[in-house]
């Protein structure tokens, strides 16, 4: 199975080059659906999200990801350079990364999602729920995470037809506000993000409040990591993250 992009919508077709047909057959391609997005995120349990001015850092960070055996991963849309940055993740992913879900955070107005939906975005995050940003991510069939740090606001994501909700800013929300409010959300999937460190207590902590996975930032890709252009260091310690959520979600 071929996975496009957010820019196809269903049922479109592309030209492309593929072993075994003509270069000039027309490919029917599957568009990166909800679900499936849904799916990997909740099959790695966790989703990493950065962000660097540079485009050169913000690639190699994105291949140390990759080798790391991550299969979903978010950019967020943080200052001028974020755009163009994108748009040449989404190239290196297509010739490099096969299977890897490319999304974008920090959406906070619907012409956002359509540039980043345009550029090439499989995913969209937000730090708050915007309502249009809802609406255009649900008519496409195109997954959305809202944040949300109370139950009014999980409620009004719910009520909007979001069924992946992001706490946000998890530090000061923590395990047990989860806890205490999940039994009354029985159909959402939930993810911390904003403070979820990288050790075991933290981790297994948040899993055994009862989320899907761990948006992780900074605790894992830091700016001091990024700065030194250590990406070895960043792909070691994605591998033990992810090994670590793995053996906590057994």
């Amino acid at each position: 199975m071929i996975y496009c992009p957010a820019t196809l919508g269903p049922g479109q077709n592309i030209n492309l080059i593929v072993p075994g047909f003509s270069p000039t057959k027309t490919i029917k391609l599957k568009m990166a659906t909800k679900q499936t997005i849904t799916d990997v995120i909740v099959s790695q349990g966790i989703l990493p999200l950065y962000f660097n001015a540079d485009e050169t850092v913000s690639v190699e960070v994105l291949r140390a990801m990759y080798k790391a055996g991550i299969k979903a991963v978010e950019y967020t849309n943080r200052g001028e350079a974020a755009l163009r940055n994108f748009k040449k993740l989404v190239e290196v992913r297509n010739n490099e990364m096969p299977g890897l879900m490319l999304g974008v955070g920090t959406i906070k107005n619907l012409q956002q999602a359509e540039d980043y939906v345009k550029a090439g975005a499989d995913f969209l995050v937000s730090p708050g729920l915007v309502p249009e940003v809802a609406a255009y991510a649900i008519n496409k069939d195109i997954f959305y995470a809202p944040g949300c740090m109370t139950p009014s606001e999980i409620i009004a994501a719910e009520n909007a037809g979001i069924g992946f909700i992001k706490l946000f800013p998890g530090n000061m929300l923590g395990p047990d506000f989860l806890s205490g409010i999940k039994d009354i959300f029985p159909k959402l999937l939930f993810m911390p993000t904003g403070g979820v460190d990288t050790t075991k207590e933290n981790i297994e902590g948040w899993f055994k409040a009862g989320v899907c996975a761990v948006g992780m930032g900074s605790k894992l890709i830091s700016k001091k990591l990024m700065e030194q252009k250590d990406y070895l260091t960043i792909e070691k310690m994605t591998r033990e993250v992810v090994a670590l959520i793995a053996s906590i979600k057994k």
